[in-house]
Order: C-alpha cells, then sequence, then structure tokens
C-alpha cells in the first residue's frame, strides 16, 4: 500500500500506546499488523509541527482516524511516583468523539489493549463493557489480537490470519536492514515515517496471496 498525503477517514487507524524501549518490539509489529491488514497506521509520532501543541496535533490526528488502538498498559509509577496518563487521556478525546462528535466522528470503533485482560477493573473500572484486550506484552499476542479487531470492524474484507501475519512480520524483521539500507536508513533507528515507509516498500515485494 502506497502512503497517500490525505489518508481516508475509513482506512486510517491511530495508534494510541507507549513509546518506550519497553514498548519498543510491540509498536512495530502494530504498525506492520495494521498496513498489512490494508488499513493506515496514524501516529503522534507522524509530525513534529512546532507551531501545533501536543494535543491540537492529538486531537487532529483522531479527529481524521475512524479507528483507534489504545494501550492501556502503563500505569507504573515514574522516578517522581507519578503514572503516566498519556495514553488514558488519548482514549477519553477518542472515547468523547464518538460520543459527542460528528455523524462521521459517531462511527469510530476502537480496541482497547493492556498486558492482563481484565487488569483495567483496579485503575480505571469506568472502562466495563469495553473489554480490553491482552497482549501479555508480547509482541505475537497484539499482532493476533489486532488483526482479530481490524477483520471484526471491517467483516467485507479478506485478511489473513493473526498467526500469518506474525509469520510475514518476522520475514519483514529479517529484510529490515537490507531494505532500510537500499532506501539510505539505519534499520535500528526508524522514525515513524521511515517505518512505514520501510513496511510500505516491503509489503509491494511480498503481496499477500
Amino acid at each position: 500500500m502506497v502512503r497517500r498525503s490525505n489518508p481516508a477517514y475509513k482506512d486510517s487507524v491511530f495508534i494510541n500506546c507507549p513509546f518506550d524501549q519497553q514498548y519498543s518490539t510491540i509498536f512495530p509489529a502494530l504498525v506492520f499488523t495494521v498496513t498489512d491488514c490494508g488499513f493506515i497506521p496514524r501516529s503522534a509520532l507522524e509530525e513534529a509541527n512546532g507551531s501545533e501543541s501536543r494535543i491540537e496535533k492529538i486531537y487532529r490526528i483522531i479527529g481524521e482516524c475512524k479507528y483507534g488502538i489504545h494501550d492501556i498498559s502503563r500505569t507504573e509509577l515514574n522516578a517522581d511516583r507519578l503514572p503516566r496518563f498519556n495514553m488514558p487521556l488519548e482514549l477519553g478525546i477518542f472515547l468523547g468523539a464518538r460520543k459527542y462528535g460528528t455523524r462521521s466522528q459517531k462511527q469510530k470503533v476502537g480496541v482497547i489493549l493492556d498486558r492482563e485482560r481484565f487488569r483495567y477493573q483496579k485503575f480505571c473500572s469506568d472502562l466495563a463493557g469495553n473489554d480490553p484486550q491482552s497482549h501479555e506484552n508480547r509482541p505475537e499476542r497484539a499482532v493476533i489480537e489486532v488483526r482479530n479487531w481490524l477483520r471484526t470492524a471491517r467483516k467485507k474484507v479478506i485478511i489473513p490470519s493473526g498467526d500469518k501475519i506474525w509469520e510475514r512480520y518476522q520475514e519483514f524483521q529479517r529484510d529490515l536492514p537490507i531494505i532500510a539500507s537500499d532506501s539510505a536508513l539505519d534499520h535500528e533507528h526508524l522514525i515513524f515515517n521511515d517505518l512505514t515507509t520501510v513496511i510500505e516498500l516491503w509489503l509491494k515485494k511480498n503481496p499477500f496471496p
């Protein structure tokens, strides 16, 4: 899939997740899965516009996406003994847009991920009824959960199984150093837009039968 300059709302998936080292094995797997399923991954990392505040950028990108992946697995206290609220905040913005937004915003569909399925009951019980899915801090589980959700969200689209996408992602990882080098990129230091570019290049050469 070639990234369009103005991605369609119905094809765009906002990925709301941690950007730390611990999550670095899951995040690229999610980006790959979204793309391999025929959707367009979006992230706050895609732009660095100094004239736009971060929260305004979040508002805008969420507004441009019908779908949203929200990982709320980061609840540990930091060095200042404070929790991280970015992911729950962005989830709240997404849910608010679906509840109070325009007709198209009310069509939003989201999935909530955590490392344990019912752990949210201990820190955010208001999510009861949303049924967060567990990835167990494993990228393979995250791939399967996101694939199954996207398959449910768009019922008429043929999407490879989660196991098959995981196999394809592992193949992509093995090919990544070469395809990145061919694009004059360092595969160990890819920013979001570089990552989506090399994924799209790989998928173009390795389309699903």
